[in-house]
């Protein structure tokens, strides 16, 4: 069993800026989070199966529990992660928080 955060964001006004930044300043940082276990990002186009999607990348981070989690969240690197979301996510972004497990 682990715990996954998605986040999906949505378009930026700016995607060469919002690529740039995200790769080069915003991973690095979500990177330093405590008990990350795995970061995973969409490569190409994000569709849904009808071909069309709303979002412009999808972000996969693996914890080992939602504790885990949590404590990453509000840890100091977790608090400088989220807050360093106004600084390239000018179309916004959705976080999604659960427990997964292999069937």
């Amino acid at each position: 069993m682990s715990a996954k955060v998605i986040a999906l964001y949505n378009p930026p006004k700016d995607t060469a800026a919002f690529d740039k930044y995200y790769f080069e300043r915003h991973v690095p940082l979500a990177k330093t989070l405590p008990g990350l276990q795995r970061y995973e990002v969409s490569n190409g186009k994000v569709t849904d199966i009808s071909g069309a999607s709303p979002y412009h990348l999808a972000a996969t981070l693996t914890f080992n529990s939602m504790q885990d989690i949590q404590t990453a969240l509000t840890s100091a690197e977790g608090v400088a992660t989220a807050a360093d979301l106004g600084n390239f996510a000018s179309g916004g972004a959705s976080l999604l928080i659960f427990e997964s497990k292999e069937i």
